[in-house]
């Protein structure tokens, strides 16, 4: 999942949110280094990363993009279910996509001195770009896909994975929901676990 999944998925307590907002550049026991609540959050993300890696539904999805993009094929399927989590934003959460993500870049304003310095500097394009609320179209997730492509010096040829997403979005789409529905599910029980034994 990318990063409107993991918000989401996070809850909401603060620091579990800013944990799973900056895991990725956490490398091994590193977060070790953080307070017990940042760690939750960590640690979260590292569980959705595996469970998502691992569902069937969610390997069906990015064996239909193998083809043409290889080991990308996994972010970019990470890319379009935040993109039909966006779309379908309603079905989820009563606020606004909007006024949730103005909740979350506040947050990370408020928070600033807890985030790597490498999660500082993307954050600050995520707020200008207003990356959460891209997801929702066709539009921003071409312009988010460009930019993934370009740091990798176009040899992903992200930057035309809208192509895929726009000839298999009724059968992606449904596949999302199912595997949503299971993650949603064990995310729950994976907070409650770290909840018992911090």
């Amino acid at each position: 999942m990318n990063f409107l999944a993991h918000i989401y998925l996070s809850g909401n307590d603060t620091f579990r949110i800013i944990g799973n907002f900056m895991a990725d550049v956490v490398r091994g026991n590193q977060y070790l280094q953080y307070p017990d609540k940042i760690q939750k959050g960590i640690l979260l993300h590292r569980f959705i990363d595996f469970y998502t890696d691992q569902h069937p539904v969610f390997r069906q999805t990015k064996h239909r993009l193998h083809e043409n993009y290889g080991h990308y094929s996994g972010v970019i399927t990470d890319m379009y279910y935040d993109y039909f989590l966006a779309k379908n934003w309603g079905k989820f959460h009563q606020n606004s996509l909007e006024a949730f993500a103005n909740n979350f870049y506040q947050l990370l304003q408020e928070h600033r001195d807890l985030l790597p310095d490498k999660i500082q500097r993307m954050s600050k394009h995520m707020i200008a770009d207003n990356w959460l609320v891209s997801y929702q179209s066709i539009q921003g997730m071409q312009r988010i896909l460009y930019q993934m492509d370009y740091r990798t010096g176009f040899k992903s040829k992200m930057q035309f994975a809208t192509k895929e997403l726009q000839i298999w979005e009724t059968e992606m789409e449904q596949e999302f929901f199912q595997f949503f529905q299971d993650l949603q599910q064990q995310c729950t029980l994976k907070i409650k676990e770290l909840e018992s034994t911090f």
